[in-house]
């Protein structure tokens, strides 16, 4: 900046000089070498900065070169004036030959600027609108300037009209140049301030030979010019980074039509007769109209394409975002996490929202949705704006951190996993509900497959879930061997029910005081090949984390209410007075399961009220939807009870809203009860629950049932407490069909002796 200084200086002293003459005239053409070489030293200072491009560089050494060559030339005229003084110089061709190389070649420099424009259809079209406003300002500039000079009786010398003609040229070319610079190496800013300086000392030169005192000429080229050129070089080194890409001027054609507008109407000037004038006239106002039709054209094509770009940008958006939490979609996510492995590895986070299912089901899909929502905000919280975060469907997100971040890093799945955790912990949403996570962490290196890690963080994350709820784990070698054998016996599982592996056993349900039996449980066995007889505790499970359990439980349900109404039909109305298989809340969230009840029954001929449904309070405890289904089930007349009663979190509350009919005191509070020692606290306990349940159960008008009875002194204690009924191995063990046939056989011909 302290060039652009000294150039100010400078036009400032001529300034002065100029409007109080304190000297001869010859003083006049020492202004424009000493801003010169101002001007010179602000470029050397450029180059030497060393951060400008390989384009750049090669303009501004030829800029160095051109305004060495003016200053050489002026400094001549300078010596000249001098020794000729008081009369001035007319402009010798030894001063003029380095003052006309330097306009060309500052005009060559000009012209091999980039202009950023990439694609050889859109450089045409620039070339054609570059001519236009070429040709429209050239006009102006004849008609107006040069013409008048030439033509004029002064009998000016021709190396002057021709350094004018350079300048005017020179100024034009920048100007066009400058209007469809997009970006590149050279600054719009300088090149426009070149360009204002190159045809402000032509204008201002042109005006002196036109009748103006010629100490003017060397007063206007160094008050503007040489200031102007110094601050281009300075704007320059301030950008030397490079110019930021911009649309480019689309003015500059209209204006070169109102350039050539006025060209034309320079013509009037010479005493044209009318009918010409009247034509001149009207192509004047024929291409003015043109321009103007053509511009609300070119801006109402602007409108659409602006609406195109947003309308692509939110499409774009919506096919690679999630409509509800706007997170990157599952799509997205791939996309990254496979170009992440490629840049050099990445971690990824699997995130699943645990028992988001109840919160569906018990306050509504729009109570989910908010609560979804308020887990993406506390996502983008805890896993910072370097990160990609998505949902990836339902209620499981996924987190994609940048690069392979060390276990201990703010940035790590670690970290990242427990900021989450921890937002987790106070209610969010508008709801205010308090929810979990479980969060599983993969690494991948470069060549990993996509699958591969994705299938890692899952088995981390379904080994979080088995830990608890709002667990995180990152994923180690072998942690998928228990998720595979479960997958395993899933499969077995499938086999075993299609080959009809799978075997209903019956458990009678006797009274205590008469031994008659008043219902049989329904219970399912598995009898392998193989391996013989398979406990329940062994399947069950993996039924239930496969999803088998419904289509198991669908077998179970018709097959215990085909084989009732067979054995009612066979020994008498009196011989089953209920069935009762049980039920998973699997099931349960079946939509279908209410109608699979309703074609057992019809199928089998089985009374609705002879069928009881035993449910535990897990099952039960699981919202708005199952609760629509129990009661219906209870419209239909189909009984409910309420296994393993006592075990759970709400075992009270629950009988004033379940429509239950039996309940079932828990195996764990009948083990040991014979045993216990009147008076201490255990026993005690233990008797004051079996009490209290069977006492609440009468108060409600339900029946109870004893679980787990194995031996006599349990059947004598609880028959004392006050049950009535009861359930074991003391009284009946599991049993197939074919030994309870015989067993209601035995019963029925003893009812017949009596």
């Amino acid at each position: 900046m302290r060039y652009v200084l000294a150039t100010t200086v400078v036009t400032l002293l001529g300034a002065l000089w100029f409007l109080t003459r304190p000297g001869p005239d010859a003083v006049a053409y020492l202004f424009m070498p000493v801003g010169g070489v101002a001007g010179i030293s602000s470029v050397v200072a450029l180059l030497r900065g060393g951060r400008l491009q390989p384009g750049a560089r090669r303009f501004w050494r030829l800029l160095l070169f051109a305004v060495a060559a003016l200053t050489i030339s002026y400094a001549w005229l300078a010596v000249l004036a001098f020794r000729q003084s008081p009369e001035l110089p007319a402009l010798p061709v030894g001063a003029a030959a380095p003052a006309g190389l330097g306009l060309i070649v500052a005009m060559w420099a000009v012209g091999r600027v980039p202009l950023g424009i990439q694609g050889r259809v859109e450089r045409r079209k620039q070339l054609v609108d570059r001519a236009i406003a070429f040709v429209g300002g050239g006009a102006l500039m004849w008609g107006y300037g040069l013409a008048p000079l030439i033509l004029s009786p002064g009998g000016w010398t021709t190396q002057s009209v021709a350094l004018i003609g350079l300048t005017f040229l020179l100024g034009l070319g920048a100007i066009v140049k400058v209007s469809y610079i997009g970006g590149g190496p050279v600054d719009r800013v300088a090149l426009r301030l070149i360009a204002a300086a190159a045809i402000v000392a032509a204008g201002v030169a042109m005006l002196a030979l036109h009748g103006h005192e010629g100490v003017l000429l060397a007063q206007a080229v160094v008050m503007p010019a040489a200031f102007l050129f110094a601050a281009g070089a300075a704007h320059q080194q301030w950008r030397s980074a490079g110019s930021r890409t911009r649309r480019a001027n689309v003015w500059l054609p209209y204006l070169s039509v109102l350039a050539i507008d006025l060209a034309l109407l320079g013509v009037l000037r010479d005493g044209l007769a009318w009918p010409d004038r009247i034509v001149i006239v009207a192509v004047v106002v024929l291409t003015a109209l043109i321009a103007v039709r053509q511009l609300v054209a070119s801006r109402e094509n602007r409108r659409l394409m602006s609406e195109k770009h947003s309308t692509e940008e939110r499409l774009r958006h919506e096919v690679t975002h999630d409509g509800l939490t706007g997170l990157a979609n599952r799509g997205l996510f791939r996309e990254r996490v496979v170009a992440a492995i490629a840049a050099g590895g990445t971690t990824v986070l699997l995130v699943d929202l645990d028992d988001f299912k109840t919160v569906n089901d018990s306050l509504g899909h729009d109570v989910g949705d908010e609560l979804l929502v308020a887990v993406a905000d506390a996502l983008r919280g805890a896993v910072g704006p370097d990160a990609l975060a998505a949902r990836l469907g339902g209620d499981e997100f996924g987190v994609l951190l940048p690069g392979a971040s060390c276990i201990g890093s703010p940035a790590s799945g670690e970290a990242v996993a427990d900021r989450l955790l921890q937002a987790l912990e106070e209610p969010i949403g508008a709801h205010r509900l308090l929810t979990h996570a479980s969060v599983g962490i993969a690494s991948a290196a470069p060549g990993t497959g996509l699958d591969v890690v994705l299938r890692h963080a899952d088995i981390a994350m379904y080994a979080a879930k088995q830990r608890g709820k709002a667990n995180r784990v990152r994923y180690a070698e072998g942690m998928e061997q228990p998720v595979l054998a479960q997958a395993r016996l899933g499969g077995e599982l499938r086999s075993a029910l299609d080959a009809g592996e799978f075997r209903v056993h019956y458990q009678p349900i006797i009274e205590l005081d008469t031994g008659r039996m008043l219902g049989i449980e329904a219970l399912v066995r598995r009898q392998d090949p193989a391996r013989g007889q398979v406990a329940p505790g062994e399947f069950i499970p993996a039924a239930e984390a496969t999803g088998l359990i419904v289509p198991l439980g669908r077998f179970v349900l018709r097959e215990a209410c085909r084989q009732a109404a067979a054995w009612i039909a066979q020994f008498g109305p009196e011989s089953v007075l209920r069935i009762a298989p049980n039920v998973s809340a699997r099931q349960l969230h079946d939509p279908d399961f209410v109608d699979d009840v309703r074609a057992a029954l019809a199928e089998s001929g089985l009374p609705a009220d002879r069928l009881v449904l035993e449910l535990t309070e897990s099952a039960v405890l699981r919202g708005k939807q199952i609760s629509r289904t129990l009661h219906e089930l209870h419209a239909m007349g189909v009984r409910l009870a309420l296994d393993d009663f006592g075990t759970g979190e709400s075992s009270l509350s629950l009988l004033r809203s379940f429509p239950a009919s039996i309940i079932k005191l828990d195996k764990s509070f009948v083990d040991g009860i014979e045993c216990d020692t009147p008076g201490t606290p255990a026993a005690d306990a233990r008797q004051a629950v079996a009490r209290a349940v069977v006492q609440l159960a009468g108060a409600l008008g339900l029946e109870t049932v004893a679980e787990g009875i194995e031996s006599q002194e349990q059947a004598d204690r609880l028959r004392h407490l006050g049950y009535t009924v009861g359930q074991g191995y003391h009284l009946a063990r599991p049993m197939p069909p074919e030994r309870m046939t015989e067993l209601l056989a035995r019963s029925n011909a003893a009812a017949l002796r009596v």
